[in-house]
C-alpha cells in the first residue's frame, strides 16, 4: 500500500481548503457509477492524509433508495433538509433515463446553480440537469445509449461521445467506470497530477484517461441487430489484429461472397472491408503506445505490421504522425500538464 510519509511535495502542500460534495442518489442508480465516484475522492483522502474532500448522500424525497441491483442505500439528507454550502453535486442517475417531467427536482437543481454550486450528471444524471436547462450551451455527456436522445431532445446541448467533459461548473460523464476518470481528472486540477497518479495506482489503474478519451460505441448499437453477417466479419476482424485475415478469408467464415461483404461493408459504414480493417489495427496501435512501454517494434508486430518502416509510415498516414512522435508527444503533455498545475492549481472558494 501506499505510504502517505513519502507523498510529493506537491500533494503535501495542496490546499487545506475542503471540498463537499453532495451525490443524489436517483431511483435505480448506477452503484458501479456511485462507486467509482465516491470511492475515488475517499481515497484521495487516504493517500494525502488529509481530509481534501468531504462528502454526504442524498435521496430525492426518501433517505432509502435502491440501485440499479437492488441494493438498498440509506443517504444522509432528502432535498428537503440539504446542505446549502456544497462547491458541487453530482446526480447519479438511473441506467435508463427517464423521460417525465418532475418540475420540483427541476426548480431545486435550479435554486442550486443560483447558489453558485457546481453541478454533475453521472449517467443519466446528465439528461435530468438537460431537462432542467441547466446545460444549455455546455459540453457535455452521457452514456452512449443515450446520446442520440439527449442530442435530439436538448438541440441547446452540446453533445459529445467523450467519456466524460468538464465545461466550467458542468461536469458530465458517461458512467460506470468513467466517473473514477472524471473524478480524477478534477482532483488532478485542484490537488495535483501526483496525486491524481498515485490514486489510479491504488486502483491498479493503468492510465487515467482524459476527456478527450471516446466512448467505446459497440458496432451492435450504431447499425443495430439487422445486419448479424457484418458483426460477425468485424468481430473476427477484432479477434485477428496480429494475424490479420485476408477479406476471402473474413467472407468465407460468415458464409457470404468477397462482394457481399464488401456491399455491407460500404452500406452500413461507408467502407471497404480491408480499410476497416486497416483502421482497427491502428487504433490498436494508438492504444497501446498510449497505455504501455511496449516497443513500438513489438507494437507495430502485436498490431499485424511485419515491418517497421510500413508501420511507421501507415501510422503517420493516418494519424499525422509517427508512432515515435505519438509517444514524444505523449510525455511532453504529460510533463506540461504537472508543470502547468503547480504553477496555476485551483483552488474551491469555501471552506468546509
Amino acid at each position: 500500500m501506499y505510504n502517505t510519509q513519502f507523498a510529493s511535495r506537491e500533494i503535501m502542500q495542496a490546499s487545506k481548503k475542503v471540498q463537499k460534495y453532495g451525490f443524489l442518489l436517483m431511483p435505480s442508480f448506477s452503484m458501479l457509477a456511485f462507486s467509482s465516484a465516491i470511492e475515488t475522492i475517499h481515497m484521495a483522502n487516504w493517500v494525502s492524509g488529509k481530509d481534501l474532500y468531504q462528502f454526504c448522500t442524498l435521496g430525492k424525497n426518501t433517505k432509502v433508495v435502491l440501485s440499479n441491483s437492488g441494493v438498498a442505500t440509506t443517504t444522509e439528507y432528502t432535498l428537503d433538509d440539504a446542505p446549502k454550502d456544497l462547491d458541487a453535486l453530482f446526480i447519479c442517475g438511473a441506467s435508463t433515463a427517464g423521460q417525465d417531467d418532475d418540475l420540483s427536482l427541476d426548480a431545486w437543481l435550479l435554486s442550486c446553480s443560483k447558489r453558485g454550486i457546481a453541478l454533475a450528471g453521472i449517467c443519466t444524471g446528465s439528461h435530468i440537469l438537460a431537462r432542467a436547462g441547466l446545460l444549455d450551451g455546455y459540453r457535455a455527456t452521457i452514456h452512449w445509449g443515450d446520446i442520440a436522445s439527449l442530442r435530439e431532445a436538448f438541440p441547446s446541448v452540446i453533445v459529445s461521445s467523450h467519456l466524460f467533459e468538464v465545461d466550467k461548473d458542468r461536469y458530465t460523464c458517461s458512467g460506470g467506470s468513467a466517473a473514477m476518470d472524471m473524478m480524477l481528472f478534477l482532483i488532478g486540477k485542484q490537488h495535483g497530477m501526483t496525486l491524481a497518479s498515485h490514486i489510479s495506482e491504488q486502483f491498479v489503474c493503468e492510465r487515467i484517461r482524459t476527456n478527450q478519451d471516446p466512448q467505446r460505441i459497440p458496432l451492435q448499437a450504431r447499425i443495430g441487430t439487422g445486419q448479424p453477417k457484418l458483426i460477425e466479419a468485424v468481430q473476427l476482424m477484432e479477434a485477428n489484429i496480429r494475424e490479420p485475415l485476408s477479406s476471402d478469408d473474413i467472407a468465407y467464415h460468415v458464409g457470404l461472397s468477397r462482394r457481399h461483404l464488401e456491399r455491407l461493408f460500404k452500406q452500413n459504414l461507408e467502407t471497404v472491408p480491408s480499410r476497416y480493417y486497416l483502421e482497427l489495427r491502428l487504433k490498436h496501435a494508438k492504444q497501446l503506445i498510449m497505455q504501455t512501454d511496449k516497443s513500438i517494434l513489438e507494437i507495430g508486430q502485436a498490431c499485424g505490421f511485419t515491418s517497421a518502416p510500413h508501420f511507421s509510415t501507415t501510422y503517420k498516414g493516418f494519424f499525422g504522425v509517427s508512432p515515435r512522435e505519438e509517444r514524444k508527444n505523449l510525455t511532453i503533455n504529460f510533463d506540461n500538464a504537472v508543470h502547468l498545475d503547480k504553477k496555476t492549481r485551483q483552488l474551491w472558494r469555501k471552506k468546509f
